[in-house]
């Protein structure tokens, strides 16, 4: 509130006196003010704009003149290495300055007590699908007020002139949502990398006086598997006040020991289409790079014994499983098999994974390349599905085999009872010396002809005295394979 009240003058004086450009407009000077009390409100600080009011107000109020202030040097030295353009000096409150017990509260309930050393900030990851424009608040740490499981954090901002017509003046990729976005991310409050997009449990956000909508839960099919939330940037835009007015966001989180950092920014988002007529664009590799990497996965390995001659490349999709129309990959990736980036983008998109469907590896837009030398193959073979790398970077369709006839390739004979005595044995039976001669079986009659034979074969062993040897089948009819 004190420095919402403040002149202009008493602005140029604030932002001068902890280094920060003092041009601009008014509304310029108070939102760069009200960044420095979130961020950087040291005790020196805080202690400068208390001075600022009481110095205006009490003009108003006394008739007698007022001696003026102490200089700063002289209230609360400085060390001989600080500069003042660089940074604010932060030293411990001392007991003379009126200093909120509960700093958080005072202006920005996410703000933490200034550290006395500068500690690394918290990044997060860059998303393909957004493109940063302005940092409105950089990460900075949800601190609990008090011992409940349930916390609230607030926070207020206001956005510039220029920003509110990038907003106004943006497309829009739906009814309703605009391509420039403000919005809110969280992570985790960990400075050893940059951070996915992490929500905390029993998450709300509130923007002025609306709840704005956190995407829910995907379904499990597998058993025994919780539900996962998609981690993505919340878009405040339409619940907020797009002028000079500030505007207030609320997170309630629930307080489970983990420690969370949100983070405010103006983004243009991007939609797949344009995504790929980038990569397109920066991401093509040439079709010589292409066939040199060819010839080094199938140069000889001098340490193995078994030697490579070839190596065979689908020109199908694994995504969608059909035929390539933009072959890529990622450059991390050891395989020379390419999935289509124009499912892979619109996939993405729906859901973002950035896992490649070959290896099952991370394939982030910024390592796509586009294979130059499967495009090219693409255009000049159209009738294969599959092709083989050879060892001198050449290549060579692989078209499917026809399908081998079954039909029989010998000649058919018909044997009537006039060809059998000169064609087949004789009958099976006794031969001359008493011992059985093999059986013939012939596979083409029918179950109907066997049984009628069968039958008349045992009545004929019924008439006969001696043990005769069964008989499977006559030769009187049939097909036989001369083969």
């Amino acid at each position: 509130n004190m420095v919402m009240s403040f002149r202009v003058s008493d602005l140029q004086m604030l932002l001068g006196f902890v280094g920060r450009s003092k041009s601009g407009l008014k509304h310029e000077l108070v939102t760069r003010a009200l960044q420095l009390v979130q961020f950087d409100c040291s005790p020196e600080v805080f202690k400068k704009i208390k001075e600022l009011y009481e110095t205006r107000y009490s003009k108003k109020s006394s008739e007698v003149a007022q001696p003026p202030p102490p200089p700063r040097a002289e209230a609360l030295p400085l060390p001989s290495s600080y500069d003042r353009g660089s940074a604010v000096a932060r030293t411990l409150p001392t007991p003379s300055i009126d200093y909120p017990a509960l700093y958080g509260k005072y202006l920005n309930g996410l703000g933490r007590l200034p550290p006395k050393v500068a500690k690394p900030e918290v990044r997060l990851v860059k998303l393909p699908f957004y493109t940063t424009l302005d940092e409105l608040l950089k990460p900075t740490e949800l601190v609990p007020q008090n011992n409940e499981k349930l916390q609230e954090s607030p926070c207020i901002f206001a956005l510039t002139p220029r920003q509110v017509e990038l907003i106004r003046n943006s497309r829009e990729l739906q009814p309703g949502v605009k391509s420039v976005q403000v919005v809110l991310r969280i992570c985790y409050t960990d400075t050893s990398s940059p951070q996915e997009d992490q929500y905390p449990p029993n998450i709300a956000v509130k923007v002025n006086h609306s709840y704005c909508s956190v995407p829910g839960y995907y379904p499990s099919n597998k058993p025994g598997v919780e539900p996962k939330r998609p981690c993505r940037p919340i878009n405040l835009t339409h619940l907020m006040y797009l002028s000079a007015a500030t505007n207030r966001i609320t997170v309630t989180w629930g307080n489970y020991g983990k420690s969370y950092s949100v983070g405010l920014y103006l983004v243009r988002q991007m939609t797949s289409a344009e995504l790929l007529q980038r990569l397109k664009t920066i991401g093509i590799k040439h079709p010589e790079l292409c066939k040199a990497l060819v010839k080094e996965k199938l140069r000889l390995d001098p340490d193995s014994e078994i030697a490579t001659t070839g190596v065979r490349v689908s020109l199908i999709c694994p995504l969608v499983k059909m035929r390539l129309s933009v072959p890529c990959r990622a450059e991390t990736c050891a395989h020379l098999q390419c999935f289509d980036a124009v499912f892979y983008l619109q996939m993405n998109e729906k859901k973002p994974t950035w896992m490649c469907p070959v290896c099952d590896k991370p394939a982030p837009y910024d390592q796509l390349i586009i294979d130059g030398l499967l495009s090219k193959i693409l255009t000049e073979c159209e009738d294969a599905d599959e092709i083989e790398y050879l060892v001198d970077g050449s290549w060579c369709p692989i078209r499917a085999e026809k399908e081998r006839s079954c039909s029989p390739q010998c000649p058919i004979l018909v044997l009537g009872s006039s060809d059998v005595n000169g064609l087949l044995p004789p009958p099976a039976g006794t031969g001359e010396n008493g011992k059985a001669t093999a059986d013939v079986v012939d596979l083409t009659l029918d179950s109907s002809s066997s049984e009628e034979e069968e039958e008349e074969d045992e009545e004929e062993d019924d008439d006969e005295e001696g043990p005769q040897p069964k008989r499977r089948c006559s030769y009187e009819k049939g097909l036989v394979s001369a083969c």
